[in-house]
Parts: structure tokens; C-alpha cells; sequence
């Protein structure tokens, strides 16, 4: 996937060469999800901004162009919110393999009202999850036909005090969006270590990995107009947080190292190194809930289950 060197410390600003790949960023247009792609660009790699909004993905598209010059990125129309569209917009992908996907994109609500999806999940499980679950099915074949595919899932330092709850997955009777939100990200989590256990069983050569960007302020973030702006003013006041969090560009360098380095294995979690909130990217030890392979294949039975499809079927 890159030329990097085994012997060469890792280096966020100098990444490998990665042309020749193509790589697969959902929710691409915006927050951490733009800054990996606008990296990942930087590599010579094909990357493709996975996004609803088109307006938003054009802006994004222009200002990766307008930072890195020859960047090879395009659009692909995904709503992760209507499981019935995805099939179709990974044929539309028109590729012949995919080197890797990164599963980022994801809704996260302050305030009730709960909302749901058009399938009737509710929005950021069915988003967050089971969106990136039943997608990961339509791409296997393409990953597959990579010569080292990867998932990267990328998850949340929320997911750290949640525990899913199988008698209420959706909050259906108890709804707080800020648990709600964590408890989507872990079981994204989740999902990624199992993905890698089931792909390891089967011979796979596809790695499932999982990151996270540890604390990432938009208030620490370099502007990319029109795409996000933040004011001097703004950034001069978030100085002080600086000392245990970072910005959402640098929030990406875990997500990107994911992709890239060659010495990345299946079943790892890649997060920031100090404290996991801030720093350069390194490997770090799973939580045990996040890796629990009895709560991971209930997870994934009920995924099944509610996305109507399973990620397994399709690998090889």
C-alpha cells in the first residue's frame, strides 16, 4: 500500500508515498474526516470524499486541490442513514478494488427530541454503526481485490465509560444523546475488532483496524475556508486547552497512520499518545469491553439482524 521504510520513524508531515492506492473516506467533507482525506491526498493516492451533501463535498474537494497540488480526490453521493442506497453507491464507486475504506462519518446530537432514520433506527446508532456495518458488506469484494485491503474503524474516547445496553441498543426507552452518541461509537468499536477476528478466522487478507482522534476541538483547528473557519479570536481563547488537546488535524494523524503504515496489524487501536487525547499517533492497549468477543458477536447478530445484511459475506 505505501513505501514507507520499517526502519524510518513514523512522521506525521513526511507521510509514505502511497500512489496507486485508492482510499475510501465517509463522511470526508468535514471535521476529522476531511483533514485524513486532505492528508491521505498528499500521498498521491486516489481518495474519495463519501458524502450526502454535494455542495459540502465540492468545497471540500477544492480546498484539498487548493493545499495539495496534482491531489487526485473525487465524490461519492452516500447517505450511511438509508441502508437501501449503499449497494448502490458502492457500484457507482466504479473501482476495481478499494485499498481501504475509513469508517468516519457520523452524527452526534446535544439535545432530544430522539430522531430516527427512514428505517426506523435511531439516528446516530443507525447512522454511526449500522450504516458503516452494512456498507463494510458492499465493499468486501473490492477490498478483497486489494492486495492489503483495510477497514479502519474510527471511534471515540467516548466509548471508554459506555457499555452497550442489548436490552435497549437504540434508546428507544431511555434516551440521553450524549450516552446515546457514546454508546454508538462503541459499538463501532466493537464491530471493528470482531470484523478482524472473523476476518482473521477466515484467511482473510483484509486488516480491520480501529482508531480515534482522542480530543479534537474545533476551536484548535486550522481554518479551511469555506469547508470550516476558525477565528483568531476564537483559537487565541482555546490556547490553554492546547496543553491536553489538539486540533482536528492533528486529531486525524491516528486515523492516517491506520491507512498507511505498513507495520499496522489487525485488531490494534491507534489513538494519540499523550493520554490518548493529544500527540502523534501510536498503538495503544484495547479496553477490554471494546474487546469482549462474547458482547462483540451479540453486537454483530443484532446488526445483522436490524441492517438486514452481513459485513463477513463478500470477504475472502
Amino acid at each position: 500500500m505505501s513505501s514507507a521504510s520499517p526502519n524510518r520513524p513514523w512522521d506525521v508531515h513526511r507521510l509514505p508515498s502511497a500512489e496507486g492506492s485508492t482510499f475510501l473516506v465517509t463522511g470526508g467533507n468535514a471535521g476529522i474526516g476531511y483533514f485524513a482525506a486532505e492528508q491521505l491526498a498528499s500521498t498521491g493516492a486516489v481518495v474519495v470524499l463519501g458524502s450526502r451533501d454535494r455542495a459540502r463535498a465540492d468545497a471540500a474537494l477544492a480546498s484539498i486541490r487548493a493545499r495539495v497540488p496534482g491531489a487526485r480526490v473525487r465524490h461519492l453521493r452516500l447517505d450511511l442513514a438509508d441502508l437501501s442506497s449503499l449497494k448502490t453507491a458502492v457500484d457507482s464507486l466504479d473501482l476495481g478494488r478499494l485499498d481501504a475504506v475509513v469508517h468516519n462519518a457520523g452524527v452526534a446530537l446535544d439535545d432530544p427530541p430522539r430522531r430516527e432514520t427512514g428505517d426506523g433506527h435511531e439516528l446516530m446508532f443507525g447512522t454511526n454503526h449500522l450504516g458503516h456495518f452494512a456498507l463494510t458488506r458492499w465493499l468486501a469484494p473490492l477490498l478483497s481485490a486489494a492486495p492489503a485491503g483495510r477497514v479502519v474503524t474510527v471511534g471515540s474516547f467516548a466509548a471508554r465509560s459506555e457499555r452497550l445496553d442489548f436490552g435497549d441498543l437504540q434508546s428507544a426507552r431511555d434516551y440521553r444523546p450524549k450516552r446515546a452518541y457514546g454508546r454508538s461509537k462503541l459499538a463501532q468499536m466493537s464491530f471493528g475488532f470482531e470484523l478482524d477476528r472473523r476476518l482473521r478466522a477466515a484467511g482473510s487478507t483484509v486488516l480491520s483496524v480501529v482508531a480515534h482522534p482522542g480530543g479534537a476541538l474545533d476551536s484548535l483547528t486550522p481554518s479551511r475556508p469555506p469547508v470550516a473557519v476558525t477565528a483568531p479570536g476564537e483559537r487565541l481563547r482555546a490556547l490553554p486547552a492546547a496543553l491536553v488537546v489538539q486540533g482536528k488535524d492533528a486529531g486525524a494523524w491516528p486515523i492516517v497512520r491506520a491507512v498507511l503504515d505498513p507495520g499496522v496489524r489487525g485488531g490494534q487501536l491507534w489513538g494519540p499518545r499523550v493520554f490518548g487525547l493529544r500527540g502523534w499517533p501510536r498503538c495503544e492497549p484495547v479496553p477490554a469491553h471494546m474487546a469482549d468477543p462474547a458482547v462483540a458477536a451479540r453486537l454483530w447478530d443484532a446488526s445483522r439482524e436490524l441492517a438486514g445484511t452481513d459485513p463477513h459475506l463478500g470477504f475472502r
